[in-house]
C-alpha cells in the first residue's frame, strides 16, 4: 500500500532542523517520494529515471522512526547522486556510493538535529558506511532505541540459546549458536537452518 503524501507532510516524518534541507535534494533533483506501508525486506527504495519518462523515484517505510527514517531517506538520495555522476558504471553499494552517502550525511550532524547516540553511531558510519542502515549494526542497535516498544519484541542476540520465535513472515525458528557474524537458527516446521542477523528484531514465543 503506498500513500502519496504532499511534500509538507513530510515534515511529520522527520527529525526536527532537518526538512529544509532534505527538501532542497528532491527539489533540486526532482523525486518522486513514495511514503509506504511497512516492507519486511527493505526499508527504502531508490529507482533512477527511466525510458517512459519517469524521474527519479524513492519509497520509504513510512512505519520508521523519525531518525531512521531520515538515514534511509539520505541512504537513497546517495543512491541517485551516484547514479547521476556515474550511471550503472559503478557497484550499486562501491566506493563511489560510500563516498557519497558519507558527503550527504555530513550535511546532517554536528547541528543538533540527531540525539547525541545517533550522532556518534552516523560519524561512526560516515567513515565506512554499510549496505543499508539493518547491516550497520551498532547503527541499528541505536536506532531502535527511538523504535516504539513492543513487550514481545526482541533483537535476536538478546534471546537465549534456544529459545523459540517467530519473524514477521509467521515462520517459528529456535535460536542456535552464534557462528562469526550471524546466528545459527533451526526453522521449527522444516529443520532447515538460517543465519540471523545479531540485529534482526523478532517475536518471542513462550
Amino acid at each position: 500500500m503506498k500513500k502519496e503524501a504532499p511534500l509538507h507532510a513530510l515534515a511529520s516524518y522527520l527529525p526536527e532542523g532537518t526538512f529544509d534541507q532534505v527538501m532542497e535534494f528532491l527539489q533540486v533533483y526532482k523525486v518522486h517520494l513514495t511514503i509506504t506501508r511497512e516492507r519486511q525486506s527493505i526499508l527504502g527504495d531508490y529507482r533512477h529515471p527511466d525510458g517512459n519518462g519517469k524521474g527519479h523515484r524513492i519509497s520509504i517505510n513510512g512505519s520508521l522512526n523519525r531518525y531512521s527514517f531520515l538515514i534511509t531517506l539520505l541512504h537513497e538520495i546517495a543512491h541517485l547522486t551516484t547514479f547521476n555522476k556515474y550511471a550503472n558504471r559503478v557497484p550499486a553499494h562501491g566506493k563511489e556510493w560510500k563516498q557519497e552517502f558519507s558527503d550527504i550525511l555530513r550535511g546532517f550532524v554536528g547541528k543538533g538535529y540527531l540525539p547525541h547516540d545517533v550522532e556518534q553511531a552516523v560519524r561512526q558510519s560516515m567513515t565506512n558506511p554499510a549496505a543499508s542502515s539493518c547491516a550497520d549494526e551498532n547503527l541499528m542497535r541505536v536506532l531502535r532505541n527511538y523504535d516504539d516498544r513492543k513487550d514481545t519484541h526482541f533483537l535476536v542476540e538478546q534471546l537465549p540459546l534456544h529459545q523459540l520465535f517467530k519473524t514477521k513472515d509467521g515462520r517459528i525458528f529456535r535460536k542456535g549458536e552464534r557462528i562469526r557474524k550471524r546466528y545459527r537458527c533451526e526453522e521449527v516446521a522444516s529443520k532447515r537452518i538460517y543465519l540471523f542477523s545479531p540485529v534482526y528484531e523478532v517475536e518471542v514465543l513462550n
